[in-house]
């Protein structure tokens, strides 16, 4: 595949995503591989389409407004690197924190390898500090209570 064709794979992904939780599943079901796996950056690998499915899902859930700008994309052969910001309103249960109803907005960057025009594996990094301080969790250092 191009790399115009890889950019254009990465974006509606991203397009679909942010159209709610149906689309991001349905876009899920079509471009990721059976095999995929996603090495998240904290915690364990997730391996196979059903178990991504359920981290995408997961997500979805927690933050139903989610919404995902790019802000950089490069491709280099088989792999592309995403930088990208996120938005969203923290409405039910993640990882063991209960919904905050707080809105935050985070930056995250993800390398995505492809294999016969679907992603295979994806090397994900959020700013994970940033979201927990942003929904109360861990304090903000300097930032009164």
């Amino acid at each position: 595949m191009s790399a115009e064709d890889l950019k254009a794979l990465e974006r509606r992904v991203i397009t679909e995503s942010n159209k709610g939780k149906a689309a991001a599943m349905a876009v899920t079901d079509e471009l990721y591989a059976t095999n995929i796996v996603l090495h998240p950056g904290m915690g364990e690998d997730i391996h196979g389409l059903k178990d991504f499915k359920q981290y995408v899902s997961n997500l979805c859930d927690a933050f139903p407004d989610l919404h995902v700008t790019i802000d950089d994309i490069i491709v280099e052969g088989d792999k592309v690197a995403v930088r990208f910001t996120t938005t969203g309103t923290h409405k039910r249960e993640l990882m063991g924190i209960p919904a905050t109803n707080k809105k935050a907005t985070w930056s995250g960057i993800e390398i995505d390898r492809f294999a016969g025009g679907k992603f295979v594996e994806c090397w994900e990094r959020l700013d994970t500090l940033g979201i927990m301080q942003q929904l109360g969790v861990v304090p903000t250092p300097g930032k009164e209570k």
